[in-house]
């Protein structure tokens, strides 16, 4: 070390000798401030672009600007090798293997590999550097030197718990450009900057989704194939992704809570729990903020373009996720997991008071608003009050006249989805897939199987909270409350005065003074007011004869006949041992 004058203009002289040049500092006479020098081996440099590259290197000048991401280079060629990587070029070809590279000091590290210089003597591995290879025997050996001072958390590699530090700081020091969001890590940044350039090279070979990063593929294939490689060691339950995994291992079988809240001090288990608490102090709206994401059709916008391209499907009526079960296709991967319950009889949710199982948390809450009696969403119209929405919006469609859904076969009109499903499955189908297990007469619907059950059980499901009395049906129990308990409304016919508890039988009842019948029978012109009378019409022009009497072997087509057998033509002891 050398202190020489004082400096107010550093000068830099240059002296050529042959094509090098030497690179000095000396100190002007008229300096006033003292400067401590180090005693340093003098910079030779090779050329004049080279000198060019030391100066803005040792200035810090970056005058070469990346247009996609906004980072800065002091060379031009830095910026092409990084412009690669938005383009996904990749000139440099490995001559023995596959794989290519945006820049030749990439592919140099990566022959390491085919090379063996830098082999792992426990599993064989080779790797591209030698710091490579000292973190992949930190998996061996199981050592984690990098520890977390907050939650203690330990990591094997120092640039992890760099990252992690940022979950307890809030710090986002990745910035996009075009959006304002910011990002803790450059690589996420790098990948939602390709959601503004609109690149996604990576198709989906099932359902021609497309994709920015092969990684993301790679877990969206996972969707079509059902394939779920992370398993829990502590409860064998599996997942198609190992941040999802993660979840679950904190959630269900860690005591572990290590975001804390700055405001109160409390405690949580996984970050999105902790943004979710902090709402509490701040008072901000979830999920407030921009919308980028415009839909091109109504104008609808959405914060993620993943949520608009799920939008879009409404309009194009495309539905990718097919079940492989029952051929029932869906828009979202989500509502095709949730449809492969219903298969496999999968129903983790459990009401803690009552024993009932649901295949869905959601199914679960609208469960428990029975126990509790919660009734929040009330009829604008009449003041009824329902417990889940979905039930007040049809309600609504009964005071508005509302059907929006038509058949396509008789173009008859319904208030819901649901009805005409049914109505399909009833009128316009002869399948039966739903067998009764004592029996094993064959129905329509699910429905019709369980109510049918209880003819073998004898089970009376609706009890009077008033008396003991039991009944099989709920339209017993309405009728007993409103005949003995005097709780309910009858539904009197305004023409003849008659009193009904059914809302059906009352609608029925009213379309006879009408003289409505919109049932036809498609073998002849007659008409009836309810497909029950339709349905034992259809039976004369059918040789069908389901009901044999066990004393003189006639057969019957319904069973109103058989029975009318059986008490009127002396058949009665047959039908007693029955």
């Amino acid at each position: 070390m050398f202190t020489i004058g004082t400096l107010n203009i550093g000068l830099w002289i240059f002296t050529r000798t042959g094509n090098l040049f030497e690179v000095k500092t000396e100190a002007d006479s008229s300096d006033v401030t003292d400067f401590v020098q180090d005693d340093k081996p003098r910079t030779n440099i090779g050329t004049k672009r080279s000198l060019k590259v030391h100066k803005s290197t040792n200035d810090g000048e970056k005058q070469y600007r990346c247009t996609v991401c906004d980072k800065r280079f002091t060379t031009k060629s830095n910026l092409t090798i990084h412009s690669r990587r938005h383009t996904g070029e990749h000139l440099y070809s490995c001559s023995q293997c596959d794989k290519s590279f945006s820049s030749p000091s990439a592919l140099s590290s990566h022959k390491n590999i085919h090379r063996s210089k830098y082999k792992c003597r426990e599993c064989g591995r080779c790797c591209q550097r030698s710091r490579d290879l000292a973190r992949h025997r930190r998996s061996h050996s199981g050592q984690k030197p990098f520890e977390c001072t907050v939650c203690s958390k330990r990591f094997t590699q120092s640039a992890n718990l760099v990252k992690h530090s940022r979950i307890h700081s809030g710090e986002k020091p990745y910035k996009c450009h075009m959006c304002d969001k910011a990002f803790t890590e450059s690589g996420t940044l790098k990948t939602h900057m390709t959601v503004h350039m609109g690149y996604k090279p990576y198709k989906c070979s099932i359902c021609d989704r497309r994709f920015s990063v092969p990684a993301t593929l790679k877990g969206h294939m996972r969707v079509h194939t059902g394939e779920k490689p992370y398993m829990c060691s502590l409860c064998n339950k599996s997942f198609s992704r190992s941040c999802s995994l993660q979840t679950h291992k904190l959630r269900a079988h860690s005591n572990s809570r290590p975001y804390l809240c700055s405001y109160c001090g409390m405690l949580f288990k996984t970050n999105p729990e902790l943004r979710s608490h902090v709402r509490v102090h701040t008072g901000a709206k979830p999920q407030s903020g921009q919308k980028p994401f415009e839909c091109s059709v109504c104008s609808k916008r959405y914060r993620a373009s993943g949520s608009l391209l799920n939008h879009s499907r409404i309009h194009s009526g495309e539905k990718p996720y097919k079940c492989y079960v029952c051929d029932k296709v869906f828009t979202e991967s989500r509502n095709l997991k949730s449809h492969m319950r219903v298969h496999t009889e999968d129903k983790p949710c459990k009401c803690c008071l009552c024993d009932n199982t649901f295949s869905h948390r959601g199914n679960l809450s609208r469960h428990m608003r029975v126990h509790r009696g919660d009734k929040p969403y009330k009829c604008p119209s009449c003041d009824k009050t329902f417990s889940d929405a979905g039930n007040l919006n049809r309600h609504t469609r009964i005071h508005t006249g509302e059907k929006l859904h038509t058949c396509s076969l008789c173009n008859k009109n319904f208030s819901q989805l649901s009805h005409l499903q049914r109505h399909k499955r009833c009128v316009h189908s002869n399948s039966r897939p739903y067998q009764c297990p004592c029996c094993g007469k064959m129905f329509k619907t699910d429905r019709e199987v369980g109510l049918h059950v209880r003819v073998h059980t004898g089970a009376k499901p609706h009890s009077c909270r008033h008396c003991s009395d039991r009944f099989m049906w709920y339209h017993q129990l309405k009728r007993h409350l409103l005949e003995s308990h005097d709780e309910g409304t009858w539904l009197t016919c305004n023409i003849c005065q008659k009193k009904f508890s059914n809302s059906q039988h009352f609608r029925e009842h009213i379309q006879r003074h009408e003289g409505v019948k919109p049932y036809v029978c498609n073998e002849c012109p007659k008409c009836f007011c309810t497909a029950q009378e339709l349905k034992h019409h259809q039976l004369v022009h059918s040789d069908v004869r389901n009901f044999a009497c066990g004393f003189c072997a006639k057969s019957f087509r319904s069973k109103r006949s058989f029975l009318t057998h059986t008490n009127r033509r002396g058949c009665g002891p047959c039908f007693s041992d029955i």
